[in-house]
Formats: structure tokens, sequence, C-alpha cells
């Protein structure tokens, strides 16, 4: 009851105990329609006109935003972005074509032609199409393995005397032909890693990045910050490594550089460590003072064009024997096909790097949709990069995605719409046509410290780490996992492994999930768990039981344990012992030991009645003879029995189970817990279940959960309908009835049980749950 005085607050709902069959019945449940296939056609087609329209303007977004592009209001600010924009993607694609472990030309050419078809396909406004440092390094691992050093050897010619000799003992690598094939991997790769992204994205499977949660993609790309500062460091330095890939590369790699660190080129050292520090250092000044500067400061180009001075003017490479870029061609490479004998042995690093392009892309994209107030079409994504990256391997490019540097600064710089991406692709098409050569002096160390500069913001992930211990400490373990397994076993590989282990994690937060003991607070219909407060009551005689997960195969057993503990005792097992008390006692009345009066079961030598003139009395009261001369006898289970078996007490007559939290049960589940249900009904303890939802219950019905014992009746809306019920029934006195009842379950209403058919009863109990693991006869 409640309390006379109340708060302004407080509120009062008076209405009437609802179980789910009466709440069904009064307010009149709906029957859920199901449409056959040829329904759902015919209401599509209904209206062909507009369902084609919505099909063009979903494939081909273009067709709906840039008729309405505000021309005055958007134009001049990504013409801004655009050209801002373009100048980083030039040198990006240059840098980032190291990471591929292809010719930095090509890296021009990946920074154009996905923009292209992005721009007619895509539907993010803001992300900045192109290369992105973990793809490319993907591409470069694969990239190594099929086309190494190795494979272009070739004898050195010596010329002495007018005559050209030929040393074998003397070999170099063929250049020519060895770019020729590793651009032929990447371009393989990519138009595989395209037709994979199509794939997903036409059955409409872009729900799948969600797996990737954002602890699993936050360790993935610091371990690839990892990969790409180590692949750098070579560069830098500027001395000679084997090509490492797979399990233990970085060590591997790091053993090679501190074997030949002696050869280190001082030219390209210090021109890499100046540039990491001032790139850096500025990009700090544009961060902090970004909303009092108009525009970033374009460190990268002003580094880029005083590099290529300098380098050009001290000609850096013969004096003192500087790696630099060396070719940039004008004009674009042509077309080429595939190589589709390749295909089976980059399928599996392909899908991975398809996976990670779409889901760092899309990431990236929902951000600055949310930004600016606008939606991103996960599906339609996957198509526009799928066919981004077809087009482009076609092309010469390798995998597109997009850097968060690079939209950064499209975004910021003003960019409204992918007008300034392509405005960005005519300033990397300017530069292939007429201004690549100007690049060629520049030293490749200077790539290498603009690629490690742009890590900063990968690294920094590292700092996460004791926030999301602090948060979550399972999320915390899957960063650590994939971040460790993506360092050692590489990216592809750790990626999976990452992937393998939050499933787990899931799998065991499923297999193991919280269950409590639930209280009522005083006075009201709030229940809960009776670890969490002090002030709370256990309703004597009902135990109230929650689990917080899906109930299925995996679990269901430890649903089971739980529900024992928390009852204090084995249903089966109490169930069993009666049987076996209940059949002692039988005996004993037969043999006169024992005599059933209005008291109870009391032994005749205690009442001085001899054996044998018990055994001929016929009137005695309690007893009762049935046809097979079998005694049909009462017990109180609380009380001390006159045999020496001992039965667990159950000192609850009413179990209700809170099912709000279980949002499925499967073909396993059901079974065993309407098997549990009926272990408890026969001992005479009531079940409820309480807070079931309507696609619960319609789950329940289809696998056949209810019976003429488990009925729909056993449902209610909600524990405190189930506890009303409870109180009701047994202050009216139907409780104890109904308890007597149940107690005496192994007799028919007519007739006694015989005892040979309690032990059949057991038996059945012993197969049914063997039945439910597949493992009777």
């Amino acid at each position: 009851m409640m309390d006379e005085c109340f708060h302004e607050k407080d509120y009062l709902v008076s209405r009437r105990i609802y179980s789910n069959r009466v709440f069904d019945q009064v307010h009149e449940r709906r029957d859920q329609e199901i449409q056959s296939l040829r329904e759902r056609l015919s209401k599509t087609c209904r209206c062909p006109d507009k369902w084609a329209v919505q099909k063009i303007k979903g494939l081909l977004p273009i067709v709906d935003w840039l008729p309405k592009y505000p021309v005055k209001q958007w134009l001049p600010s990504d013409v801004v972005s655009g050209v801002t924009t373009g100048l980083v993607c030039c040198l990006q694609g240059v840098a980032y074509a190291l990471l591929a472990s292809v010719a930095p030309v090509y890296g021009l050419y990946s920074a154009f032609f996905p923009i292209l078809t992005y721009f007619v396909l895509g539907t993010s406004r803001h992300i900045s199409v192109g290369p992105f440092p973990v793809t490319c390094l993907m591409v470069g691992s694969v990239v190594l393995t099929l086309a190494p050093d190795e494979h272009f050897l070739r004898s050195v010619n010596i010329t002495a005397m007018n005559e050209t000799e030929t040393d074998e003992r003397l070999m170099e690598v063929d250049v020519e032909a060895r770019e020729a094939q590793r651009i032929m991997v990447a371009c393989t790769m990519t138009m595989l890693v395209g037709l994979f992204q199509v794939a997903m994205g036409l059955m409409q499977v872009g729900f799948l990045v969600r797996y990737l949660s954002d602890p699993l993609v936050g360790g993935f790309t610091t371990a690839a910050a990892f990969h790409v500062f180590i692949s750098q460091i070579k560069t830098i330095l500027s001395v000679p490594t084997h090509n490492h890939n797979g399990f233990f590369s970085i060590a591997y790699t790091l053993m090679d550089v501190g074997r030949n660190i002696n050869q280190t080129n001082i030219a390209d050292l210090i021109a890499g460590l100046l540039t990491i520090f001032i790139v850096m250092a500025v990009k700090e000044i544009n961060t902090k003072f970004q909303h009092k500067i108009p525009l970033p400061i374009p460190i990268e180009v002003i580094v880029t064009v005083i590099a290529c001075a300098i380098s050009h003017v001290m000609d850096l490479k013969s004096q003192f024997g500087a790696s630099i870029v060396h070719s940039l061609p004008r004009g674009f490479a042509p077309a080429q096909p595939p190589n589709i004998a390749l295909l089976g042995n980059i399928l599996g690093s392909s899908f991975s790097t398809a996976v990670v392009g779409y889901a760092v892309a899309v990431s990236v994209a929902k951000v600055y949709a949310a930004k600016h107030d606008y939606t991103v079409d996960g599906n339609q994504e996957l198509i526009a990069f799928g066919v981004s990256n077809i087009f482009g391997g076609c092309l010469s490019s390798f995998v597109a995605s997009t850097a968060l540097s690079r939209t950064a600064v499209q975004e910021s710089t003003g960019g409204k719409s992918q007008v300034a991406g392509i405005i960005s692709a005519l300033m990397v098409m300017i530069v292939i046509l007429a201004l690549g050569p100007f690049l060629q002096p520049l030293q490749k160390s200077v790539l290498a410290a603009i690629v490690i500069a742009n890590l900063k913001g990968m690294f920094m992930q590292i700092s996460e780490v004791p926030v999301l211990w602090r948060q979550n400490r399972t999320d915390c373990l899957i960063w650590i996992a994939t971040c460790l397994a993506s360092i050692m076993l590489g990216l592809d590989v750790g990626l999976l492994a990452g992937l393998v282990f939050e499933m787990a994690t899931v799998v065991v937060r499923t297999q193991f999930p919280s269950c409590a003991s639930l209280g009522n607070v005083p006075n009201t219909d709030i229940y809960k768990n009776m670890k969490d407060y002090k002030k709370i009551d256990e309703i004597p005689g009902i135990k109230i039981f929650k689990c917080k997960s899906p109930i299925y195969f995996a679990n269901i057993d430890y649903f089971k344990e739980k529900l024992k503990d928390e009852v204090g005792f084995d249903a089966v097992r109490v169930f069993k012992k009666r049987s076996k008390a209940l059949k002692k006692i039988h005996r004993l009345i037969k043999k006169g030991k024992l005599q059933v009066t209005e008291n109870g079961l009391i032994p005749v030598a205690s009442l001085g009645v001899e054996n044998k003139a018990f055994e001929n009395e016929q009137g005695s009261p309690g007893l009762e003879k049935g046809p097979d001369s079998e005694v049909k006898v009462q017990v109180d289970w609380r009380s001390e029995l006159p045999v020496d078996v001992s039965v667990p007490r159950v000192h609850i007559h009413s179990l209700v189970v809170d099912f709000s939290a279980v949002s499925f049960l499967d073909v396993v589940a059901a079974k065993s817990l309407k098997l549990v249900v009926k272990e408890f009904i026969r001992i005479g303890v009531s079940v409820y279940i309480a807070g079931c939802d309507g696609e619960l219950v319609r789950r329940m019905e289809a696998l056949s959960f209810f019976d003429e014992e488990v009925t729909r009746d056993l449902l209610f809306l909600s524990v405190h309908d189930a506890i009303l019920f409870i109180q009701l029934e047994t202050s009216s006195g139907n409780e104890q009835d109904l308890l007597a009842e149940k107690i005496l379950q192994l007799q028919d209403d007519k007739e006694p049980l015989p005892f040979t058919e309690d032990e059949e009863l057991i038996e059945t109990y012993d197969n049914q749950h063997l039945a439910i693991h597949g493992l009777s006869n």
C-alpha cells in the first residue's frame, strides 16, 4: 500500500492485474501480418515511375544533389577547398606510393581516378577519396610477397677491350621488369578489392562493417601506424633491407636496419628528420589556431617545394648519393587488364583490404555527415568505392579509401560538396600532365617523413587505452589484442585474429549472462537486484529470478545452474528424493510400522499399537487404499520425515522468472526451459514468466513451448503483476490447495499412482534431458 501523504512528484497507478492472456484479450492483440513475395512485389510495382526514380537516385546520388547545388553560396568555398586539398593529394599520393611499393607516379593516378567515379556515386559530401596509409601498406605487403627483388635479378654485363662479358657472380635488379610486375599485382588486387565491395553493396551487406567495433578499428589502425613507421625508417635512413611481410615482419625489418645502420645516408637522414619536425610543428600550429587562421598552412607543399629546390641546386644525388624520386613521367599510363593468374594468391588479402578500406571511409563519412546534418548510405558507399577501385585498377591505380588528414583539410577549408573533390582532382591532373618532372629531384626521405608526420593522429589513439580500461575492460582487451596481433602477425591476419577475439568476447558475454535475484522496493512496483541495494525486501515464499541475455543453446545450461544457485535447490534432485522417501513410507505403512493420522505420519511403536492389529485396521484416519492396495499419503515435506532419506528443503512456493531483458529463445533453450518449468511444478512450486514482449511470446508459441501443463496462463505482463497474482491466490487459500495438488501429482485424480510408475516418471525425466542434447538412444 502507498503512504497516505504523497510527495508532489509521487504518482499512483490503479489498474487490474494483467496476465499476457488477459492483456491480449482486453486490448485486442493484432495478428502479425505476413505478406507473401507476390504481395510485396505487387505493392512495389504499383508506382513503377516513382520506384524507378528512387532507384536511379539511389544508384546515382549526383542526379539528386547536383541540380540542387547552390552555386553562389557553395562554389567559392569548394574552389578554395579543392585547390588546397588538391596540393595535399598530390604529395600524399606520391608519398603513399612508397607504402604500396610501386613507382611514385602511380600514387598520383590513385589520387586522381577514384575521385571521378566517387563524385557520381558517393553519398558523402566531405571525404577526400584517394590513397590511405593502411590500405596502401596492405597492398604493399602483397606486392612485396608476389614481386620481391629476388625474382628480378640478372647478371651484370662488363665491357672490357671492346668485348662484352657476362659475370654471373655479379647480379643486379631489373628495375623496369620489377616495376611492371609490381604495378600489375597492385592493379589486379585493386580491381579484386573493388569487385568485393560492389558485390557486398549489391547484396546490401553494408551492416557487416558494424562488426568492426571502434576498439577493434582503433587497435588495428594503431598497429598499422607502427607498420607504416617501421617501413619508412629504412627510407629515411636510406639503408638496404630485405622485403619482409607476414608474421614478425616488423622485427625482421628492424634487424635488417640494425645490421646496415652503418650505411645510413646522412643527407637523407637530415632531410627526413627536419621534415618530420617542421611538418609536425606547423600542424600543431594549424590545430591550435584553427579558428584564427582562415586557411591551414599547407606545410607539406611548402616543405616539398623547398626540398625539391635544395636537392636540384645542390645535386644531392650526385654529391651525397641521396635517394630521389628520379622518375615522374608526364601523362597517363595506358589501361591494362588484370592478371587473372594472380587472383588465387591475393583473394584473402583483397577481401580484408576491401573491408578495412570501406570501414575507415564510412566511419569518417558518418562523422562529417552527423556534423553537417545529412545522411550517408552505407550500401551505396560500398558500391561507390567498389566502382572507384575497379575503374582505378584498370588505369594503374592502387586501392582508394580516404585519409583522415586529407578529409580534415577539405572540410576545414570550407568544402561543401564533392565539387571540391573534383577541383582537387583537376589539381592532381595538372601535376600529372605538366608539373610531374619538377618533383623528380625530391628526396624519398622527405616523402617518408611526410608519411610519418601524418601518423600522429593514429599513434595518439594509444592514449585512449587507459580511458577505455576504465570505461569497459572487455573493449580495452579487444583494442590491445587486435593491436598486438596486427603488429606481430601482419595486418591481414591480425585483423582476422582481432575479429575472432571480438566475436569470442560477444559469445562469452552471452554464454555467461548476468543473472540476479530481485527484491521489491517496499510499497512500489519496482524490483531490483538484491546485491545492489540494502533497502529492498525479498518477498517471503517467492523467488524472483532475472536473466539479462538472450537464451540459446550455448547458455541454457549456465542459465539452469544460476537458477539452481539462486533458488537454493535442484528441482530434479528434490523430486527424486521425495519419490524415494514416498517409496519407503509406503513400504513402512504396508508393514504396519507407520500410521497415517490427522497429525501426519506417526510410527506405530510410539502409539503403543501392535503391528498385527494395525495391519488389520481398516478405518485409520488419513489412510486410504486404492484398488491395488497402494496407500494414498499426504506428506508435509517441511517437517521431519519418519524415514532416513534426506530430502532437500523447498523454502518457496512460487518462482517468477523475469524475461524483460530476454530477446531471443532458440529450439534447445525452449525445450530445456519447458522442462525446467515442469520440474518445479512437480515439486509444488508455481512458475510464472513475466515481462515477455509480443515477439518473444510468438517465438515461444512457434517453438511449441505451451501445452496442457505449461500454459499461457503462466505469462504475466510484468513482475509486479505476477507477484500480486501470487499474493492474492495465497491469501485466498487457493494457493495452498494448489500446492497440495501439485505435491500429489504422482497420483491420478481417482486412482493412486503405483510407485513403479514413479520410477518410470524419473526415467522419463532423465531421457528428456538427454533428448534435448541429442544424446538419447
